[in-house]
């Protein structure tokens, strides 16, 4: 009976660990295979036959419709250029160039992939509308408080990502071909 006992708390315990340890996985993006630059990350292969088990898992958690290899490329920062974590208390401006693409968009969601509820219901910036300097193509601003120019309004206080999404694009799945440099970086400004 003492080894019965044993066996089953062993299998118990087993069950428990691998169910958290699948939770942990699944929770934290698109499973194996991201590409990170500078505060980006990507997961290529999610919308591709090739996706892992634990991407396609998240992805029919969470409903989502991920883009095609063809059809696309997905960044995610939940960080500024320096590693810390986007804080809703403070501003961030996202600058800089965009990988070649035929149309993108900026968007700030919740870190569960909704959109941040803010009053004005500005929701993101796509390339057809943002106003443009010569010099920079991509200047947004994300702060609670009204800015001038590309602003995006964070609404009430609570955690953020920003998410840029390449359609038609010739940047591939490959680390190589994604560089920091070919990204905008995310600069925290004032913090309240």
């Amino acid at each position: 009976m003492e080894n019965f006992l044993r066996t089953l708390a062993t299998l118990l315990i087993g069950v428990a660990l691998g169910l958290f340890a699948t939770y942990m996985a699944v929770e934290r993006g698109y499973g194996f295979g991201a590409v990170n630059a500078g505060a980006w990350r990507a997961w290529p292969k999610t919308g591709s036959p090739e996706a892992d088990p634990y991407a396609r898992a998240v992805v029919a958690r969470t409903g989502e419709i991920p883009l095609g290899l063809a059809e696309g490329l997905m960044f995610i920062a939940d960080s500024d250029d320096t590693g810390a974590p986007l804080d809703p208390k403070c501003d961030y401006t996202i600058r800089g160039r965009t990988p070649p693409a035929r149309y993108w968009t900026l968007t700030l969601m919740t870190p569960r992939g909704f959109l941040i509820d803010n009053d004005l219901k500005r929701f993101g910036f796509t390339s057809a509308e943002i106003v443009r300097e010569r010099e920079t193509p991509l200047d947004v601003i994300i702060s609670a408080s009204a800015r001038p120019g590309n602003w995006l309004p964070l609404g009430r206080p609570a955690p953020f990502v920003a998410v840029l999404r390449l359609y038609d694009t010739i940047v591939r799945a490959s680390a190589s071909a994604i560089d920091a440099r070919s990204l905008p970086s995310v600069v925290r400004g004032s913090c309240s």
